[in-house]
């Protein structure tokens, strides 16, 4: 099919829940996608912080192949060779102790919820005070499920659904004040992303997380991270928290895990794990062979190719660039990020939407979030250079903006 009839089709068959940019994408290699007529675009989304190898890389391509061929799907209810393999990894690398499978980001929140939910059952049965109630943090995102939903702060995405799940309560991000005073021993977690992803790639200072530690210390209550955006490598350590020295009693991986496949994983510690037996969640699809294989070759080649050290080394340049730009263009009010997880905060909704549209006649992919922000989530292979023709770009955007903002308006003028 043409890419008219494409879109056409998908107009009159899909529900309208995206609004795509026109163009067909037909092909990737390297940190490049190719549309249908051959024209290279630099991405610097890789699907939404998914594709950490870039496109074809021969470690991915390889295992699809050679593990298609001897085993893609069985039951849950039988033993294969990757979720142990996979699970020795990440409990490796996390600190944590158990691991559980499924399809995807927002299905691991939504497993971390009943895991906390569950564990302070249990607490109560040995006699704590325990409630159940979640502390979750404004301009958080933690997915689309109805749990997952009912955390996730802005108004937009759960209105349209409500009732959402109840017992959630929102603390100002970096509130230290505002945690302690909605605090107390009726919650069972509080719940926090390390750095905010769609809430405009906004790091927790380092008070912040340890007194949200503390605290949950304190009653028994879990400290809950999500790391669906920031983990896996992406900030330059397997796990963002891993920056602040500080240990979650749960975590939630998956976007890049296995490289491009559906693939989502809770991990706790042994403590909270004893709260599940046979029976109490479960997933059909979840830690399939395929997805498995895979995401064991994802971390192999993470390691192999030092890729975090590399995220951390240009992550570095770039926001260096960023901030120089910023030195240019008062239009750019903040640059923050860690790694390759990096933003640069621009002074209206209207300019960071523009700046996406101008980049993508650049052929450059990237994204705006939380309305202002434009956000940057390259696979891990990105280079130098790659950032340099962004930075380019980016000026020449800005400086032309600057320049239609400063000429004096033609309108009204009389004439003869």
């Amino acid at each position: 099919m043409k890419f008219d009839e494409i879109r056409a089709a998908e107009e009159r068959l899909l529900l309208s829940t995206y609004n795509r940019s026109p163009i067909l994408f037909t092909g990737g290699e390297g940190v490049y996608m190719t549309d249908e007529k051959g024209e290279r675009y630099l991405d610097l989304l890789s699907g939404i912080g998914v594709n950490a190898l870039g496109y074809g890389h021969p470690a991915i391509v390889e295992t699809i192949a050679r593990q298609s061929r001897a085993l893609i799907h069985i039951s849950n209810l039988y033993y294969h060779e990757g979720q142990a393999e996979l699970a020795m990894r990440l409990t490796e690398r996390t600190g944590l102790d158990r691991v559980f499978f499924c399809n995807s980001g927002t299905e691991a929140w939504e497993g971390a919820l009943k895991l906390a939910r569950a564990y302070a059952g249990l607490k109560r049965s040995e006699g704590a005070k325990t409630g159940t109630k979640f502390l979750a943090l404004e301009q958080g995102f933690h997915g689309r499920t109805f749990g997952s939903m009912s955390t996730t702060y802005k108004e937009k995405y759960r209105e349209p659904f409500a009732p959402v799940v109840s017992g959630v309560e929102f603390v100002r991000f970096n509130d230290v004040d505002d945690l302690r005073a909605k605090f107390s021993d009726e919650v069972c977690a509080i719940l926090v992303e390390a750095i905010q992803g769609e809430g405009g790639v906004r790091p927790l200072t380092q008070e912040f997380f340890a007194a949200a530690r503390a605290l949950a210390n304190s009653t028994g209550a879990l400290l809950v991270v999500d790391e669906i955006q920031a983990g896996m490598g992406r900030t330059g350590k397997w796990c963002a928290y891993q920056h602040y020295g500080i240990q979650p009693d749960v975590t939630t991986l998956a976007k890049p895990l296995a490289g491009g496949l559906p693939l989502g994983a809770v991990l706790c510690s042994e403590e909270v794990a004893r709260v599940m037996h046979a029976g109490m969640h479960g997933s059909t699809f979840g830690g399939g062979p395929l997805a498995c294989a895979v995401a064991v070759a994802v971390i192999d080649t993470l390691e192999k190719e030092n890729l975090l050290a590399h995220a951390t080394e240009v992550g570095d340049y770039f926001q260096q660039q960023l901030r120089a730009l910023a030195t240019r263009h008062d239009a750019i009010v903040d640059v923050r990020g860690k790694g390759l997880m990096v933003a640069a905060e621009l002074d209206s909704a209207d300019l960071a939407q523009a700046a996406v549209a101008e980049m993508l006649k650049h052929r450059i992919l990237i994204n705006c979030t939380s309305d202002t922000v434009l956000r940057f989530l390259p696979p891990y292979i990105l280079e130098r250079a790659h950032v340099d023709t962004t930075i380019a770009a980016l000026d020449q955007f800005l400086a032309e903006h600057a320049a239609n903002s400063a000429a004096p308006s033609q309108g009204g003028q009389i004439h003869g």
